[in-house]
């Protein structure tokens, strides 16, 4: 994995790069000291996993992820403010290390990060014939795009529900919905994803899908409305 460190002090990337060793098959390509220069880095380079910094002078690890948009590296923020936690894993950023980073924890990062990138090798639809691939405890399975009725983010996972069977991949709901059709599937909350053929009834801010309830958040609720051509 190609990697790119984001710290405004040069001893925090010291350690980052000293710790790389660790993470094995990890590819240091840059390293840079505000957004500005990592955001010129990841435009004109292949970028894999980007550690960075949240609190960096004229524009922060938070709002450079923002302006990278949805074809992004995975993250991890790196960062002495407990506080920015929240805010980051709203980002469906792979981890937050608070500093001082210990080699323990940097390994489980990044392992979590080799993970998910795996993952996203392997999850691609197939227009042609509707199905995906999955690492399922280990098995790859094919599943076909119809048989979904939703999906879930639990914590590091992702659930997959369909009428009688329910699977768990290990990737972020954003990686997910970035390899699945737009005219079958709709995002109606930050933590599912919805099969819109599915849809049994919509009851105020909650789908029925096969007896079971999910939400919808108000800012879903348009896009989701448009998108099942309401009579």
């Amino acid at each position: 994995m190609n990697c790119l460190i984001v710290d405004d002090s040069a001893i925090a990337r010291s350690i980052l790069k000293n710790m790389l060793p660790i993470g094995d098959s990890l590819t240091l390509i840059a390293e840079c000291e505000n957004a500005a220069d990592a955001y010129k880095i990841l435009a004109a380079n292949k970028i894999d996993l980007l550690f960075l910094d949240i609190e960096m002078p004229a524009m922060t690890g938070i709002e450079l992820v923002k302006a990278i948009g949805d074809k992004r590296p995975l993250i991890i923020f790196v960062s002495a403010k407990r506080d920015y936690a929240s805010d980051a894993f709203d980002l469906n950023v792979v981890d937050f290390i608070a500093k001082p980073v210990t080699p323990d924890r940097f390994l489980k990062a990044v392992i979590k990060a080799k993970e998910i990138f795996k993952n996203q090798n392997l999850f691609v639809p197939s227009k042609k014939d509707a199905f995906i691939f999955i690492r399922d405890s280990g098995i790859i399975r094919r599943i076909k795009l119809d048989d979904i009725n939703y999906l879930e983010a639990k914590g590091d996972y992702v659930k997959i529900y369909q009428d009688d069977k329910t699977y768990a991949i290990h990737s972020s709901l954003k990686s997910v919905e970035d390899k699945l059709p737009l005219e079958m599937f709709s995002r109606v909350h930050r933590s599912f994803i919805v099969n819109i053929g599915k849809i049994d009834t919509v009851e105020g801010g909650t789908l029925i899908i096969k007896q079971c309830f999910v939400p919808v958040s108000d800012a879903y609720k348009a896009l989701l409305n448009k998108r099942m051509q309401i009579l």
